[in-house]
């Protein structure tokens, strides 16, 4: 045999595998990366479905919620109906179906169908947090807030739903409690740059010297976590410099806190010379984000 990975039919076998497996990482690694998605999904699903054996319904799904994201009803629908011919009855395409009313703005619709399911199954978590994404896409944050309390007394490892919480007090201004938040996930996962990054830019909005500090000391476990994090390492340029300029810090705070925000700040031109900027190009990206930082911090209040 001359080891030709294409069959008698003319698939290419090994182009299957490897839209098949990037699919599989997008899906373990969670990305959001819905065109993409649609893109090598979509080619495989209409010309390749009989070679993907029991792949093909989690395909399906991930497919489908992407073409949602796209706005790709036609897709979606293709999807939706292969699903429910082999899953007849099932609580997780049910939810699917939910979703796709969401889409088309029929919340009324979905939210009797996330009921439903919630009848059978009471503890069916994706069906309530499905019925708190409405009430956000509603606008109705205060009622989405006290719902996710609730969920959250029940199921308390839902990182997930902390996040969503925190993101939902910070769009409220109410950061102490964002914070609460973003404490309960750095101690799941203490591991995760991102959310000790995230709490460090809450403590920043927050200001004041003592928050200042906790914001400086989580952009520094932010970098120890990840030192490519751009973000925390402005973060920690920006909180330093605030530290060190503050008129109730002592001498040594003071002292300390410009020997930080000058090595942020030399750590930030390197990165930007390693890109191939130039020194005037990096001093004045330098500015432009220091100035935004000021202005912006997390959200305009």
């Amino acid at each position: 045999m001359s080891g030709d990975p294409r069959s008698e039919d003319g698939v290419c076998g090994g182009d299957v595998r490897y839209m098949r497996d990037k699919l599989r990482k997008w899906r373990d690694e969670n990305y959001r990366n819905s065109e993409q998605i649609v893109e090598v999904g979509e080619e495989l699903i209409s010309d390749y479905a009989s070679k993907l054996g029991d792949d093909i319904w989690i395909i399906y799904e991930q497919v489908m919620i992407a073409a949602l994201d796209c706005s790709r009803d036609d897709l979606a629908t293709l999807c939706l109906q292969e699903l429910r011919k082999q899953f007849p009855g099932s609580h997780r395409v049910k939810r699917l179906t939910g979703m796709r009313l969401e889409s088309l703005e029929r919340y009324e619709d979905a939210n009797r169908m996330y009921d439903a399911i919630l009848q059978e199954d009471a503890t069916n978590t994706a069906a309530r947090k499905r019925k708190i994404a409405i009430l956000k896409a509603l606008g109705k944050t205060t009622e989405a807030i006290r719902e996710l309390n609730e969920y959250l007394e029940q199921f308390v490892g839902d990182q997930e739903a902390w996040h969503e919480l925190a993101e939902l007090y910070i769009n409220e201004h109410d950061y102490g409690k964002a914070a609460f938040c973003l404490e309960e996930l750095m101690m799941t996962n203490p591991h995760n740059h991102l959310y000790s990054q995230h709490y460090a830019e809450v403590k920043y909005t927050q200001g004041g010297l003592e928050n200042l500090e906790i914001s400086r000391k989580y952009f520094s476990q932010s970098l120890k976590l990840n030192n490519r994090n751009m973000r925390a390492l402005f973060g920690l340029y920006m909180s330093a410099s605030h530290i060190a300029s503050n008129p109730k810090a002592n001498a040594k705070m003071k002292k300390d806190n410009m020997k930080y925000a000058a090595w942020a700040a030399t750590q930030i031109n390197k990165a930007y010379q390693l890109a191939g900027c130039s020194r005037k190009e990096t001093k004045y990206s330098l500015k432009v984000v220091e100035d935004m930082l000021e202005a912006l911090q997390i959200t305009q209040s």
